[in-house]
């Protein structure tokens, strides 16, 4: 019996360590990371959340809501209309988070995040998008950069303006496709494909162009090399005849000129290694041969 009895002591004091312990985790809640808790009782909000980390005490009756305060994006398509009453579908990213130190009142006032989400954001985005929408005069002009930025900055400025007092706060709104109707695709490739023709064909111009350029450059080459052949002629022409011309004057001036020439004509002669015959006439002033040249005729 004396060995009994510690035993039950044992399992008395475990049993009771347990229910301390169960019990005192009641008393103590665990927030995770990047999320906000809210507690209610009896239906009742609590007016303060509790942040992520260990709270102690309190109160084990509490129901609680948590709320992910990270940063989300909300993906949304939408038909747009523009001014020529034509319906172009975007597809808009959302960046927002939900206010943490807002969350009690988005569930008092609305629910929990998801619920924020769809009672809040959805609509008002949906309808600013319309409402920018009527501000663009042509379908087609959604594909402007500049279009597209007012859009983008209309719509975070409208969605912050509407959203922060209801705890969510937006960082931006990017757009992230644009889709037109499919007979203005069909005419902007059309186009497209006229534009490329045109680009071919003006290269194509652009080639003809530049052959017919170096034609007219080579051409214009010969006819200067041309030029300058006939130049170069002309003064060969132009110094032959002054010599010949120099030649009769000297003829003319003096006589013996010829028989000169005609000995310098016999020199070359002798040194010709071809057998020569030459015939003389004695009874000639000028017996050698071509020396008679000289001789005036009367």
């Amino acid at each position: 019996m004396a060995r009994v009895r510690p035993q039950r002591n044992l399992v008395v004091l475990v049993v009771g360590a347990v229910l301390l312990v169960l019990v005192g985790a009641q008393f103590v809640k665990t927030v995770p990371p990047g999320r906000v808790g809210v507690a209610t009782l009896f239906g009742n909000v609590q007016p303060e959340g509790y942040s992520q980390g260990i709270h102690i005490p309190v109160n084990p009756l509490y129901r609680w809501t948590m709320y992910d305060a990270r940063q989300k994006t909300h993906l949304e398509t939408a038909n747009v209309p523009s001014q020529d009453q034509l319906q172009t579908k975007l597809d808009v990213s959302v960046q927002y988070r939900i206010d943490g130190a807002m969350a009690p009142d988005i569930l008092e006032q609305t629910g929990d995040e998801v619920a924020a989400v769809r009672v809040h954001l959805i609509p008002k985005l949906r309808s600013l998008l319309r409402e920018q929408g009527k501000s663009i005069k042509r379908a087609e002009d959604f594909f402007q950069e500049e279009t597209q930025e007012t859009l983008q900055l209309a719509l975070t400025d409208g969605l912050r303006e509407y959203l922060e007092p209801k705890g969510i706060l937006v960082s931006a709104v990017l757009i992230r496709d644009i889709t037109l109707p499919p007979f203005i695709v069909e005419a902007i490739e059309q186009k497209k494909e006229r534009e490329q023709a045109v680009e071919r064909e003006r290269a194509e111009l652009e080639r003809v162009r530049t052959e017919l350029q170096q034609q007219v450059a080579r051409a214009e080459a010969g006819r200067e090399a041309a030029e300058q052949e006939a130049a170069r002629k002309r003064i060969l022409a132009d110094a032959q005849a002054y010599e010949i011309t120099q030649i009769n004057n000297a003829i003319a001036r003096n006589q013996a000129y010829i028989q000169l020439q005609s000995l310098e004509a016999l020199k070359a002669i002798s040194k010709d290694p071809a057998s020569k015959m030459y015939f003389m006439d004695g009874s000639s002033p000028t017996p050698l041969p071509l020396m008679h040249l000289g001789d005036i005729k009367q």
